[in-house]
Parts: structure tokens; C-alpha cells; sequence
């Protein structure tokens, strides 16, 4: 039938032609015309009434709707269409449509009573009723311009709900009608052309739409199952602005401040909770929540359990407090941590200051370096000390007076206690820069150190070790019971650890002088020692590190793995990181005597590790290879090389390093002459100003 229809056109213009020719017999029938469509119009009334009064029905009742009209123009979405088709029942309501096509047939009968345009209307009856038959088929227009109902699609009302099924795609008609429970049956508006639009969206008002009521209580006997299916359907036919009102609305409804609603005790503990990188993201949800979020006692205990033991007061907090302002003060303990994170950032980064050289000792080695933060002090095999200014870089003092080479110092507060090779120790006002004491009793060289508080305890390559008053500079005590020279000693204010060239490792009560424990076990020299107290950790040569316990004087664990001598190790709690002649660098667990980390890997040291500093997260290396390098020690991985000297691979060494939480302390040199003899200081404290 539809490939017939330019062929129908073609017949419908000659209609025309020939209707011209009989334009007088039609006028003359056009006055029974009138008088039949006059006749006809109550009977087209009652029709629409009884359109109207279908349209009415209940959900059971079926309503002629333009679904795809509103589609068409924007109004809905495809899915939305195919949702309203898909819940729809499959019903005809011949009766609505009969009259829809009634009245239709009728204004074609007004418009002219010509038989050529009774032809039309028949040929349109006849399309009508075969696209009842298979809705399908896409609809042809009308000899106006006007779009014959192809589909019959009924939507059932939210009053009763349908079960879910899956959403398809299907072809659909151009234009449909929307009708609903308890909506108007009026004709949509027609615009100018003749095509249907779809009705403008209302705007809001305050009066309830007819049925709310109802509505909602019969929402509300539904059980809760029904209800999800109905909500779920309702938003399938929504608009999307329609859509983003619901969520406008719903939302507020599980936003609560509660933190707020809590009385500041209770908020405070719950805030406790966070992590201090959550509680500085929290400090920006609201002036509320940054008062608590400043407190400074919570801070305090999150410094704490970071290992923050200072606070701190920035330039701004300093000013304030000047000027006694309360405003802008802040949370000490808040800024210390902010600080720490960002040293923390910087040391990882490489943002740092620029690096101070202090060049001095001519081409000699430094053999010892001690630093306090604001003040360095180097030994070297010159017979000289210097004292340094960490911040400006200057040489403050050149201590002079031993005869011969300085090999192991001390430094507490403003003095300096050295040994040297000239068989004495030096006691040294550092502000001054005057010899206080000297300390005579060794017979040979002084090559060890251990001070606390204003006792000092040295071993010498005589086999003895001696206590001295630094205050008064007499010898309080000789411990003597070793073979060999000692080599590494450790003092914790109450017992003195000994190790010498002898292989023992010996516990001392220096009040007593008697030796409590003397640990047998290395099969070679003992060149390093930590002590903590309760545990004692020996490095020998024989490529072993040994765990003691103190009180017993039993041996908990050997750690091997090492291939050479353990040239350094920092113990912090129960773990150890030692440096091996090897070039690797090892963290171990003393309790249970593991290996945790192997510090190497493509980017590892390519020469004997000569000196470790274990600060915080991180383990710093210097080496043979000239070059100091920064390690994690969760990762166990290289983070970057902290310094890299120009020689490095043709003499240039680094000796010795000490560090702090913002700077490092380097000295380097050369065993040849290929790197001049200096300290690097680098500083990692950029605060804003």
C-alpha cells in the first residue's frame, strides 16, 4: 500500500483538475453540506465527551497517547519513550480512536463535499484502519500536513505498579499524545504548519496537583519492594532537569554536620582518629571544624607518635606572640608537623639551599666529625681541630696543641673533648677556642670516644679504657682486662661496652671497675659496637654481627650476610641498619635476628660504605665511590644521590657524614690529591618567609 503512494498523489492532483470544472454543481451542494455538519456536530460532541470520559478512566482503561510527538521535539529522551512504551498494556481503545478519526473525517467533510475530496477521505480511512492492523508501519501524512496516529500506546498510572523489565529500542511513530490518570484530554497545540507540539513545561506553583493526595496514600499502603519498583519507574519517565530537582532535594537529607551537633569534647575524640594528613583536610571543610582541627594538645600526641618531640613557632606565630595577638597563633604543635613534612618532601625532592663548602686541613683526612646543629667540628691527621658555623659556613676557631694526629672527639654544649695519637686527651672551650684540660694517662694513641653526661670514657691502643671528669679533667676510673687495642666503646651513664682487636666484646661496671660479662663469639677484630641498654650489637671482621644481652651475657643471634668488614651501624628500638665493606647496606630486626631490607639495587654504592646515618625514615650512606646516597627504609629502595663528587671512580671519597632533621654534614677528600679536602653542608630547611 505504501508503494503506491506517489502514485495516489498523482491521482489526487487530477481529482483537483476536473473538481474546478465542477465547482458549481459543488456550491450548490454545499448548502446540504452545512446543514449535515450541523447535524452531525452534536453528535460530534457527545463523541468527544465520550473521549473525554475514556481518557478519565481509571488504570485499567486504555488512552490514546503521542509519545513519540514529545520525543520528536526534545521533550523526552529515547529511553524514556521506550520506557513509556514498555509499561504500557497492550489494550486497544477502538472506541477513543473511532471518535479521534470521526471528528477528523468530519472537518475533511466540511472543508468540501467534492466527490474528488470524498476519494481523499476515503483513501485515508483506508490507511488509518490498515495501520491499526500493523502498527509497525510508519504513518503517511494527510492531504494538511497533519500526522495520522500510528500507535496505540496506554500508560499505566503510577497508581498501580508494573514489574521491572529490561529497556529495548524499537522504531516508533513521529508524533503521539500523551495521556495520564487525572490529566487533561484536550487537543495538544497545533502550530502554524499543521505539525503537533508538545505542551510547555509547567512552571512551579505552590497550589498540590489534583490526585496528590491520593496518590501518596496509596504510596504509602504499598509494601517497600513496590514502592522501589515504583520510584524506579517514576524516574524512568522523568525529564533530567526534573531529575536533578529530586537530587536537589534528596541529597541535604544525608548531609549532617554531626561533628558540629557534638559537644567539643566528643568532637575532639572522634577527630583523634584521623590521620594527621586527614585532619589537615578536614581543616577545610568549615571555620568550625579548623577552630577543632587546631587544638593544640591533639596535635601534640600526633606529633608524638610520629616522632616529633619539639614544637615549633613559625615567623608569623613568633611576630604574633610578640605583639601578644591571639589571632594567627595557631597550633604550635600543628606547625612543627608541617614542618617536619615538609623537610621530609624537600629531602626527597632535593630542594634545598644552596650548599656551603668549607674548605680547610689542606690535603689532609678527616678523621672524625661531630655536629650539634648550628655548630661542626672536624679532626683531622693534621693535629688540628676546626669548629665551623653550620649557618654561615665559617671557620670559627682552629683548635691547635696536640702533637700529633686527632682521631676520635666528643663535643658537649660549648666543649670539645679529642684523642690523638700524642697519647692525651684535649678538653676545649669551643666559644673561646682555649684548651681547658688535657688529660694524661694512656700510653698510646687515644682511639675511641664515649661521652654522657660530663663523663667521658676512651679507649686506647694500650688495651685500657679510662673514665674522665671533663669538668675537672681528673681520671675517675681504669678498666683494664683487655689483650689487644680497643678499638669501640659505648657508655650509657651506668655500664661502659668495650671491643678490641682481641675479639672480645667486654661489659664493664665503671664504678666498680669489675667487668661483668666478657661476650666470646668473633673470630676476628671488633670494629663497631651499639648499645642501648639492654642489647649489645658487635661488627667484626670476620663479616658477622653479633646480638648480645646484656644481663645474662648470652648471645640472642649471629646476623650473617655481610661479606666483609662492618665498617658502621645505627641501632633505633630493634632495628638495625649496618654498612658493610661490601657496598650493602642491611636493616635487621635484633629480636628475632632477620634480615628486613637489603639496601641495593641497580643504583647501589660500588664501593666499601664508609660511614650511615639512621634518621627517622630514611638511612643516608657515604662510600669509597664518592658519592652519599639517600635510602627508604620501608621500600628498601634508593630514593637519590645526595651528593656526587666530581672524582668520584678516580680517588674522591667521602669520609665521614653526620645529619640532622635538616641538614647533612659531608666531609670529602681524596686518598691522591684528585679532590681538595672540604666539608659540603647541605640545608633542607626552606621555610616560606
Amino acid at each position: 500500500m505504501f508503494g503506491n503512494k506517489r502514485g495516489g498523489e498523482g491521482d489526487c492532483n487530477k481529482r483537483e483538475t476536473r473538481g474546478k470544472r465542477e465547482k458549481c454543481s459543488s456550491s450548490k451542494s454545499s448548502n446540504s453540506a452545512a446543514s449535515s455538519s450541523s447535524s452531525d456536530s452534536s453528535s460530534d460532541t457527545k463523541n468527544m465527551t465520550r473521549s473525554r470520559r475514556l481518557s478519565d478512566k481509571p488504570a485499567d482503561s486504555v488512552g490514546d497517547t503521542d509519545i513519540n510527538s514529545v520525543f520528536s521535539i526534545g521533550r523526552i529522551t529515547r529511553g524514556q519513550m521506550n520506557r513509556l512504551k514498555q509499561i504500557s498494556s497492550e489494550s486497544l481503545n477502538f472506541e477513543l480512536s473511532g471518535s479521534v478519526r470521526l471528528k477528523n473525517s468530519k472537518k475533511s467533510v466540511v472543508a468540501g463535499s467534492s466527490s474528488d475530496q470524498t476519494r481523499k477521505f476515503v483513501m485515508k480511512r483506508k490507511h488509518e484502519l490498515d495501520s491499526e492492523k500493523s502498527p509497525e508501519k510508519k504513518a503517511c501524512k494527510s492531504i494538511h500536513g497533519r500526522s495520522i496516529v500510528a500507535t496505540r500506546t496506554a500508560i499505566l498510572p503510577l497508581a498501580s505498579p508494573v514489574p521491572h523489565k529490561a529497556v529495548t529500542r524499537t522504531t516508533s511513530t513521529r508524533r503521539t499524545r500523551l495521556v495520564s490518570d487525572g490529566s487533561n484530554s484536550d487537543a495538544p497545540p497545533v502550530e502554524s504548519n499543521g505539525m503537533i507540539t508538545a505542551p510547555t513545561t509547567p512552571t512551579k506553583v505552590n497550589q498540590t496537583p489534583p490526585g496528590n493526595n491520593e496518590w501518596l496514600q496509596r504510596f504509602l499502603q504499598w509494601n517497600a519492594r513496590d514502592k522501589i519498583q515504583v520510584l524506579e519507574n517514576l524516574i524512568g519517565v522523568c525529564q533530567p532537569h526534573e531529575v536533578r530537582h529530586m537530587l536537589e532535594v534528596i541529597e541535604p537529607q544525608f548531609q549532617r554536620d554531626f561533628i558540629s551537633l557534638l559537644p567539643k569534647e566528643l568532637a575532639l575524640y572522634v577527630l583523634s582518629f584521623l590521620q594527621p594528613q586527614d585532619l589537615l583536610i578536614a581543616a577545610q571543610t568549615c571555620k568550625f571544624w579548623r577552630i577543632l582541627s587546631e587544638d593544640n594538645l591533639m596535635w601534640r600526641e600526633k606529633c608524638l607518635e610520629e616522632g616529633i618531640s619539639e614544637p615549633y613557632m613559625t615567623k608569623i606565630m613568633r611576630n604574633n606572640w610578640k605583639s601578644k595577638r591571639s589571632v594567627g597563633c595557631g597550633s604550635t604543635w600543628k606547625a612543627s608537623f608541617l614542618r617536619h613534612a615538609r623537610i621530609e618532601a624537600n629531602w626527597r625532592s632535593g630542594n634545598t639551599k644552596t650548599p656551603k663548602l668549607l674548605k680547610g686541613h689542606d690535603d689532609h683526612v678527616i678523621t672524625c666529625l661531630q655536629f650539634n646543629g648550628s655548630r661542626i667540628v672536624s679532626g683531622s691527621d693534621d693535629n688540628t681541630l676546626k669548629v665551623w658555623s653550620a649557618i654561615s659556613g665559617k671557620c670559627l676557631r682552629t683548635l691547635t696543641g696536640h702533637t700529633g694526629g686527632v682521631w676520635a672527639s666528643q663535643m658537649r654544649k660549648n666543649l670539645i673533648i679529642s684523642g690523638s695519637t700524642d697519647r692525651t686527651l684535649k678538653i676545649w672551650n669551643a666559644d673561646t677556642g682555649l684548651c681547658v684540660h688535657t688529660l694524661y694517662g694512656h700510653t698510646s694513641t687515644v682511639r675511641c670516644l664515649a661521652l654522657h653526661d660530663n663523663i667521658v670514657v676512651s679507649g686506647s691502643r694500650d688495651a685500657t679504657l679510662r673514665a674522665w671528669n671533663i669538668d675537672t679533667g681528673e681520671c675517675t676510673h681504669c678498666l683494664v682486662g683487655h689483650m689487644a687495642a680497643v678499638r669501640c666503646v659505648c657508655y650509657d651513664g651506668e655500664r661502659v661496652v668495650s671491643g678490641a682487636y682481641d675479639y672480645m666484646v667486654k661489659v664493664w661496671d665503671p664504678e666498680t671497675e669489675e667487668c661483668l660479662h666478657t661476650l666470646q663469639g668473633h673470630t676476628n677484630r671488633v670494629y663497631s659496637l651499639q648499645f642501648d641498654g639492654h642489647y649489645v650489637v658487635s661488627g667484626s671482621l670476620d663479616t658477622s654481627i653479633k646480638v648480645w644481652e646484656i644481663e645474662r651475657g648470652t648471645c640472642l643471634h649471629t646476623l650473617m650476610g655481610h661479606q666483609s668488614l662492618t665498617s658502621g651501624m645505627e641501632l633505633r628500638d630493634n632495628i638495625l641498619v649496618s654498612g658493610n665493606a661490601d657496598s650493602t647496606v642491611k636493616v635487621w630486626d635484633i629480636l628475632t635476628g632477620e634480615c628486613l631490607k637489603t639496601l641495593e639495587g641497580s643504583n647501589k654504592h660500588h664501593s666499601a660504605v664508609t660511614c650511615l646515618q639512621f634518621y627517622g625514615k630514611f638511612v643516608i650512606t657515604s662510600s669509597d665511590d664518592g658519592t652519599v646516597k639517600l635510602w627508604d627504609v620501608k621500600t628498601g629502595k634508593v630514593v637519590r644521590d645526595l651528593v656526587t663528587l666530581d672524582s668520584r671512580g678516580s680517588g674522591g671519597v667521602v669520609w665521614r657524614i653526620r645529619a640532622s632533621q635538616t641538614k647533612l654534614v659531608c666531609a670529602v677528600g681524596s686518598r691522591n690529591g684528585t679532590e681538595e679536602t672540604k666539608l659540603l653542608v647541605l640545608d633542607f630547611d626552606s621555610e616560606p618567609k
